[in-house]
């Protein structure tokens, strides 16, 4: 486990005290961004190394793993570098990668997509990413050219193409289109493709650790009663008009509410708010998300109370603390809402304790599938094309 501890009164009159911290060079440069960024911002950051155990009180800090790849991202191909897809049945660059004009995944939004992430050079729950495409797949009476075996064989080298140690990966499934001049969709030859990139954050870790700031929009989520919400879909211009209100609120991110006003869901995160000493999810109109449900086993595990349910915009912003969980990133502490702080406004107990469990645990392997690269020889080239 990495460790770097820093007093908040050195960081905050700008300098390091009595650092004890292991770097090398795959972290040197995060940390010495969240560092900088620390100091210009002068926020009371503490970042340090713990082992936590279930009856343990949880410190407010966010702890993050070291990583233990033996040798360094290396391409099999120098034009992977950026990136890989998957595309017509054949694996290209991410810069080349190209969807008809035609298809009706483009022109009607009639797509889903599952998202996952590697990290540290191991997949996390990829087998059920796996199932849930199957079943966003079924539900829109799609049907896959590619078999599930297969699909997993594709995600597995739009790591290793790249070399990447950290990554986010994209598997879509697209309408098609019928043919040309036809509007029956049971003529429509349904499309598979794919693509991996560096590991995205919905918030870097400089600012998980002081929190991100959200809105919570007017604007109604899409109803399950017209989309099913256990669908992975593309329909958001709801969430996309809601991060434009946020911005102009000044704030990071937004939530949207249902016909009935309650907190549903943002745009790639679900939410949690501590109310009266107890977790809340909000339990209908909202994707089961992946890292949804491993907080809700990591709650189970280290006996912390969570409820799914109705979570009131009142409740929210009135909440011990919140946070949001997604693949882009974990467990990410809210400390600022309509502009009003959680708390003392800094990330919460539970919500530290949690972050801290789900790195812990990755980096341990939990729920983990490793990437199986294809190290190039030392002293032989990296092949160009």
């Amino acid at each position: 486990m990495l460790q770097a501890g820093f007093s908040r009164a050195s960081v905050c009159r700008g300098r390091i005290r009595s650092p004890q911290c292991t770097l090398t060079p795959e972290n040197h440069c995060t940390f010495r961004q969240l560092i900088l960024q620390s100091f210009c911002k002068k926020s009371p950051i503490e970042l340090k190394g713990t082992e936590m155990t279930k009856d343990a009180q949880p410190p407010r800090t966010l702890v993050w793993p070291a990583t233990h790849a033996k040798f360094p991202p290396q391409p099999v191909e120098q034009r992977f570098t950026a990136g890989a897809a998957y595309v017509d049945g054949e694996f290209c660059p991410i810069e080349e990668a190209r969807i008809p004009l035609l298809d009706w995944g483009f022109l009607r939004s009639d797509a889903c997509q599952e998202t996952i992430s590697a990290w540290d050079g191991s997949f996390f729950r990829l087998q059920d990413h796996l199932e849930r495409f199957q079943r966003s797949i079924g539900r829109l009476r799609m049907t896959s050219p590619e078999s599930f075996d297969r699909i997993h064989s594709i995600v597995h080298e739009l790591v290793v193409l790249p070399g990447f140690r950290n990554a986010y990966v994209q598997i879509i499934m697209t309408r098609g289109r019928p043919p040309i001049g036809s509007r029956d969709l049971r003529l429509c030859k349904n499309r598979f493709q794919a693509f991996s990139m560096p590991y995205m954050w919905v918030a870097p870790p400089e600012v998980q650790a002081r929190g991100m700031s959200l809105h919570i929009s007017t604007r109604v989520r899409v109803p399950p009663q017209s989309v099913d919400p256990m669908v992975k879909h593309y329909h958001w211009l709801d969430f996309q008009m809601g991060l434009f209100e946020a911005y102009d609120a000044g704030a990071e991110t937004v939530v949207l509410r249902d016909l009935d006003g309650h907190v549903t869901e943002g745009p790639g995160f679900n939410i949690f708010a501590d109310i009266e000493g107890r977790l809340v999810t909000p339990g209908h109109g909202v994707l089961d998300g992946m890292t949804r449900r491993t907080t809700l086993e990591l709650c189970r595990d280290l006996g912390i109370e969570v409820v799914e349910g109705k979570l009131a915009p009142e409740q929210l912003r009135s909440a011990n603390e919140a946070f949001l969980t997604t693949t882009a990133g974990g467990v990410i502490p809210v400390t600022l809402i309509d502009n009003v702080k959680i708390a003392d406004g800094t990330p919460g107990p539970k919500t530290a304790h949690l972050h801290t469990e789900y790195w812990k645990r990755r980096a341990a392997g939990w729920h983990a599938e490793p990437v199986v690269y294809r190290q190039v020889p030392e002293g032989e080239k990296i092949r160009t094309g």
